[in-house]
């Protein structure tokens, strides 16, 4: 059986296979980097399209009559492959070249299916997906979703870049006894607190875009504050600001705030870049159980039993059951991170793009705080230019701060039922 074609169309399309093989080869010349497609494995419903060299991304979609999935690979090459099909949803692979610089393989389905999990490898040498069985109904509205993009790794870049020069600055030792922003909104006490962190600032830019110069510490500092003003129109709950003006926090004020006025939520607000300038769309990151385990052996011998953790002093308590203490705790905010992570990206993908792998965990120190349920929201890749227009525009500002303040507001809403029920039980 040759590559993709079934025994029943191989007759038929064997010329033309011909045809335009030959007009691929007058047409299109392989550029030099291009990654040939070695290979198309399916193993039940899992989908793993393999090259001999790293491609830039690709997307997919969904065709009906008949039903099928085209997928298009950017600085691929049509390659030579064998496929034998499977028990699943793929009856046979076709492939044909769009452009010098883009690949399309099709996968004819033997049934209506709907795309999931779609990943890149690190290294950009393949690319897999799942496609599970639907109805016919579902199947028709996967198809009306459009194209599901396969976004390459934030650190593949396109070409190597020569670093022309590099600085140094000082970084200043930790202000002592930092002054705690204003708290804003209701005055209700009993409403709920986020502290919405703008990251960098001062001395410290952050990312830099190298085409236009927009600074993360500025863009940073507009969506928190834009944040800060739909939360406060809301009335819904009590928000302050680790910084609303250009100033420099180490991590552990950022959190160490959020901490000292007893926030229910922390919220740092960054903007992500990469040398690959293709890879975009906004990232949330929670802390990593590895982090949390080191973290609270650190910080139980740090405080020396001497902090309050989640209301409970721990003055008075063994060092064993200060480490229990601090890492239940911990392990509560974590999962509480997590969730809010799903809900963020569910709320707010109306308004904000996220990559497809939008939720990542990392042993970030401003995620840190034990009692505190806190997230590191890389709201776009600055060194992307749409993405950096879209940071840098008021409306963009606005509609992130509008997803944000969706994602709290079923937050809370969620915990408040939460409670009602377990009073009402």
């Amino acid at each position: 059986m040759k590559f993709g074609w079934t025994a029943n169309r191989q007759a038929l399309h064997k010329r033309r296979m011909v045809q335009g093989l030959a007009l691929a080869g007058m047409l299109f010349a392989a550029p030099i980097s291009a990654g040939g497609i070695s290979g198309v494995d399916v193993r039940d419903d899992r989908v793993v399209v393999r090259f001999d060299d790293r491609v830039e991304g690709a997307s997919a979609f969904l065709l009906d009559s008949p039903r099928r999935l085209a997928l298009d690979i950017p600085g691929a090459q049509m390659g030579r492959f064998n496929f034998s099909p499977g028990k699943g949803s793929v009856a046979a692979v076709r492939q044909g070249q769009l452009s010098d610089g883009t690949a399309r393989v099709v996968l004819d389905l033997s049934g209506p299916a709907a795309l999931g999990d779609p990943h890149m490898a690190a290294d950009g040498k393949s690319l897999s997906f799942s496609l599970q069985g639907v109805s016919d109904s579902r199947f028709r509205t996967e198809v009306g979703r459009g194209r599901t993009r396969f976004d390459a790794p934030a650190d593949m870049a396109a070409r190597p870049q020569k670093r022309i020069h590099s600085i140094t600055v000082p970084i200043p030792a930790a202000a002592r006894g930092v002054a705690l922003p204003p708290v804003e909104g209701s005055h209700d006490g009993a409403r709920p607190l986020v502290v919405i962190d703008a990251g960098h600032g001062g001395h410290d830019p952050g990312a830099i875009n190298r085409e236009n110069g927009k600074r993360e510490k500025d863009v940073t500092l507009a969506i928190a504050q834009a944040i800060r003003d739909q939360l406060v129109k809301s009335g819904r709950v009590r928000v302050a600001l680790t910084r609303d003006d250009d100033k420099f926090l180490v991590l552990q004020e950022r959190y160490g705030i959020a901490r000292k006025l007893g926030a229910d939520l922390f919220i740092s607000i960054h903007a992500d870049a990469a040398e690959n300038t293709q890879a975009h769309g906004a990232t949330v990151y929670t802390l990593s159980e590895t982090a949390s385990d080191r973290e609270a052996a650190r910080l139980a011998a740090r405080e020396n039993k001497a902090d309050i953790i989640n209301g409970v002093n721990l003055g008075s308590q063994s060092g064993d059951v200060s480490s229990i203490l601090i890492d239940l705790t911990q392990r509560e905010s974590m999962n509480i991170s997590a969730n809010f992570a799903r809900l963020l990206q569910r709320e707010a993908a109306p308004y904000v793009p996220f990559r497809s792998a939008y939720h990542r965990f990392a042993s970030l120190m401003v995620l840190k705080a034990p009692d505190t349920p806190s997230i590191l929201f890389e709201t776009g890749y600055i060194s992307n230019a749409d993405d950096s227009a879209f940071l840098s525009s008021r409306d963009g500002q606005q509609k992130i701060a509008r997803g944000v303040a969706r994602a709290i507001d079923v937050h809370f809403a969620r915990k408040l039922a939460m409670r009602s029920g377990a009073a009402g039980g």
